[in-house]
């Protein structure tokens, strides 16, 4: 089935096109966390070298940081968080297309106490609308997970009525992903909330799904945010397929049927069955952010090991002690590094998700 969709940020029913596109095509897409425009523009590098979908997604925390953390992002406002994932939107929005790939403008988890931060960004999206007949974003993430399942999907119905006027896609968390990501921090959480039931997701999509058809769900199957060593944690992605068996039941599909959009997080350091039994059940979106992070900053450590001699001084090198050294610190030069390892290392997650020259 050929993708017709345009290359540059993707909302509405092109990004639904993209994700049936990748459901049927059994491949998922990496959502990649960012929190400055290196990174962005590394992702989207990477996207265009493996001629794949890409989505680029920003955290609370990466807003705040991309907004500058010279600025107060008050508790309860939150509003240097708002303002520098807006931007990073608005830059992402200037250079996606020249990229030449689908590209899909995400947030990251909201949970309740954030709520501030998704309103903000909520209100940029209807502004942007209003010029420009679809929202600055493409989706927004609800994760309530903390929350009980009626209330947690009661807000998630409340603001995807309000989304899904602007043609904005909502992800959604039932079940929680463990470990600590961003200030998020689960590791202590009970065993069996790790773990979502095929009643929990019908639920969700039963309620959301009479609303609109753009919603995704995370659900829970053991995953854990952050590297662990082999063993330490048992992912069962098996209990996705009973997901959509159930919902197709429910639904009176065919057997063999995947209803539901399902998003895969936690995903740093699966092994590749596990990702390949994930997307095999119909999850169309995985999370990485641990590794990027390691990729990142594993250039910029490789490039002053490399150039160690001539980083020591403005002048003065092994080469002679009036030789300038201007071209080894310039900021470019280190951070090109950074995303050159960022680059590679996306390919590979590329390689395992087998969205390589899906286009």
């Amino acid at each position: 089935m050929a993708l017709d969709v345009p290359p540059g940020v993707v909302t509405g029913e092109n990004l639904l096109k993209l994700l049936d596109h990748a459901k049927t095509n059994g491949y998922a897409i990496p959502a990649v966390n960012v929190s400055s425009t290196s990174t962005a523009n590394a992702v989207l590098e990477a996207a265009k070298k493996a001629n794949a979908p890409v989505m680029i997604q920003v955290s609370q925390g990466g807003g705040a940081f991309l907004c500058g953390k010279g600025i107060e992002d008050p508790k309860g406002e939150l509003p240097a968080s708002a303002a520098g994932s807006v931007a990073l939107a608005l830059h992402v929005r200037a250079v996606a297309a020249y990229y030449g790939v689908p590209v899909v403008m995400h947030s990251d988890h909201c949970a309740k106490k954030l709520l501030p931060w998704f309103d903000k960004m909520l209100e940029a999206d209807e502004a942007y609308y209003k010029k420009f007949g679809e929202p600055l974003f493409s989706s927004h993430m609800l994760d309530l997970s903390e929350e009980p399942d009626d209330e947690n999907i009661e807000i998630c119905a409340k603001y995807f009525a309000k989304m899904a006027k602007i043609d904005l896609f909502l992800e959604m968390e039932i079940g929680i992903t463990g470990g600590e990501e961003d200030g998020v921090n689960n590791e202590d959480v009970d065993p069996e909330k790790l773990y979502t039931t095929p009643e929990q997701v019908w639920a969700v999509y039963e309620a959301l799904s009479k609303i609109g058809p753009g919603f995704s769900i995370a659900a829970a199957f053991g995953n854990v945010h952050g590297v662990y060593k082999p063993g330490n944690v048992v992912l069962s992605p098996e209990k996705l397929g009973k997901h959509q068996a159930y919902a197709a039941s429910k639904l009176g599909l065919a057997a063999g049927s995947k209803p539901i959009y399902l998003v895969m997080h936690g995903g740093s350091g699966s092994t590749d069955e596990e990702i390949a039994l994930a997307v095999t059940n119909g999850v169309c979106k995985m999370n990485i952010d641990t590794d990027t992070q390691w990729a990142y900053w594993d250039g910029l450590r490789a490039y002053e090991l490399k150039h160690r001699p001539y980083l020591q001084a403005q002048i003065g090198n092994p080469d002679g002690a009036d030789k300038p050294n201007k071209k080894y610190y310039d900021p470019r030069m280190a951070l090109r590094a950074a995303e050159e390892a960022t680059v590679t290392r996306l390919g590979q997650a590329m390689e395992d998700l087998k969205c390589v020259n899906v286009l």
